[in-house]
């Protein structure tokens, strides 16, 4: 029997790999069979439902299969099988599912994702049990260092979570717990178990403490304070304008008119105390400098950054629990910085050397994304003390090269601008690397700006949730279609024989 690979302990892994290559097949001619594959190792899927970054190096794997014999039936024996359990992220997607669990933020004022994979073959009534091993295990590793935290040590299930006619039971360990710390976990639980709407008992040590009504608890705690539908810019002859799309609610410009000109991209969104701004201006040399503004609509003063940059990239703003806490980052000549309502602009230290190309916030506001050096990474934001730090990266495996631009078009998803086969693609890509899906294959040159609205358990957007420019041209998707000039409101017609410009740097607002 195949040597299997073993992580904590006992437990039993699988190596995660995508096929980079159609399998080849060789007869031989003793009557068995050769079969090569070329993977890409995506990572371990382990016993938690974590999938950690990968272990195994191979770029190819061997096998041999031979005829059953006729005594056993019909079907095919692997003979010498590889000294890893493998797992295509194409099984992982059809034999999984996802579920995404939520821990509390670093200051606890914010429930933050984390996804995990549950076998289909996992019945209905232990999907509360193992959620909340899950979450009496902890977060998973990039998350834990600096993001989340844990719940108090030695916290574990007794037994089996128990429950029938829309009530269940769970019965804990929980040193020193109380009536915080049992509200808390009530809303994880509530979150983290979205597909149930009765009631749960929590217990400890059999003794009944609190019962969470799930669906009201998600009510009066929601995960994340969305409230409004999303609506969507564009940045045309060098102003922000509001896009217009039939059956979306638009809006009107946060920016009085003096300071909304001379912008190459923007980051709006809504704070308790009115719009957080932040535009990246151009000057008459061609240099790039960061305004920043925030207060009530419309914003009319913009505190422009000390220094100018070669490049910039789009801004983002964490979306964090504490309005007193307004930061955002953003990437300028090669490197990451923060920012503030100030403009003051502090580069931000990253646990990957080399030179960052783009950068994306997540809803929750304490997970980033940026792409370092070519490579798409995950880590972890703290604000502690109001001084933004990040966690060690995690680096994501995608087969996309040449990476452009990121943002979260999703809580555990990302939409990722690259190449794919030596063409220009923009792909959706699940949180830790392993799932993949096309957005858009034929776009025919280089991605150059990239945002999407996160769909959320709270706020949704129906169709086209991604926008993109590339060679000067904005599109959205689902389907893909260019932003055409007649969908940006507040902007006169062009005089006679003047070619109008085009809509550039799509975002939204929300």
């Amino acid at each position: 029997m195949a040597r299997l690979q073993v992580k904590q302990g006992s437990e039993v892994a699988l190596t995660v790999v995508r096929l980079t290559e159609r399998a080849v097949v060789t007869p031989n001619n003793n009557g068995t069979t050769t079969v090569k594959i070329t993977v890409q190792q995506i990572g371990v899927l382990r016993t938690n439902g974590m999938l950690v970054p990968p272990v195994a190096t191979e770029k190819e794997y061997k096998f041999t299969l031979r005829a059953a014999a006729e005594t056993a039936g019909p079907g095919l024996f692997l003979t010498d099988p590889p000294n890893v359990l493998l797992l295509s992220d194409d099984a992982l997607r059809q034999y999984y599912r996802t579920n995404t669990i939520y821990f509390w933020n670093s200051d606890q004022t914010r429930l933050v994702p984390d996804q995990r994979y549950l076998s289909l073959a996992v019945p209905e009534e232990r999907r509360v049990s193992e959620v909340v091993r899950w979450l009496t295990g902890g977060p998973s590793d990039w998350l834990a260092q600096g993001g989340v935290t844990r719940l108090p040590d030695q916290t574990q299930l007794i037994n089996n979570a128990t429950g029938a006619d829309g009530r269940w039971e769970v019965n804990l360990a929980m040193p020193g717990d109380n009536l915080v710390k049992l509200a808390r976990l009530g809303t994880q639980l509530a979150w983290s178990l979205t597909e149930l709407d009765g009631q749960l008992e929590l217990k400890i040590q059999n003794q009944r403490r609190t019962v969470v009504d799930l669906e009201k608890e998600r009510l009066t705690h929601p995960v994340y304070p969305i409230g409004d539908s999303p609506q969507r810019f564009c940045v045309y002859d060098g102003a922000i304008h509001p896009l217009s799309f039939a059956g979306e609610p638009s809006g009107t410009v946060p920016l009085a008119p003096a300071v909304n000109k001379g912008v190459v991209s923007a980051a709006l969104t809504r704070s308790p105390d009115g719009i957080l701004a932040a535009l990246v201006v151009a000057g008459a040399d061609g240099r790039h400098r960061l305004a920043v503004g925030a207060g009530a609509d419309p914003i009319s003063s913009l505190a422009p950054s000390a220094s100018t940059y070669a490049s910039m990239g789009r801004p983002v703003w964490l979306r964090t629990a504490n309005p007193a806490r307004a930061y955002g980052l953003v990437v300028a000549d090669r490197k990451l910085y923060r920012f503030d309502e100030r403009a003051e602009l502090i580069q931000v230290p990253l646990s990957v050397p080399g030179p960052v190309s783009a950068v994306a916030a997540s809803l929750d506001g304490y997970r980033m994304a940026v792409v370092i050096d070519g490579a798409l990474h995950v880590a972890a934001v703290n604000l502690d003390g109001g001084v933004v730090t990040v966690g060690p990266a995690r680096r994501l495996v995608t087969s996309l090269t040449d990476l452009s631009a990121v943002d979260w078009d999703g809580e555990d998803r990302l939409a990722l601008a690259g190449s794919a086969a030596g063409r220009p693609a923009v792909y959706e890509i699940s949180v830790d690397g392993a799932l993949q899906t096309p957005i858009s294959e034929d776009i025919g040159a280089r991605v150059t700006h990239l945002a999407a609205y996160p769909t959320n358990p709270v706020g949704r957007l129906s169709t086209g949730a991604v926008m993109y420019e590339a060679n000067g041209v904005a599109y959205r998707s689902g389907p893909v279609d260019t932003i055409k000039r007649d969908q940006v409101l507040e902007v006169p017609q062009p005089a006679a024989g003047v070619r109008p410009g085009n809509p550039t740097a799509p975002f939204f607002l929300y």
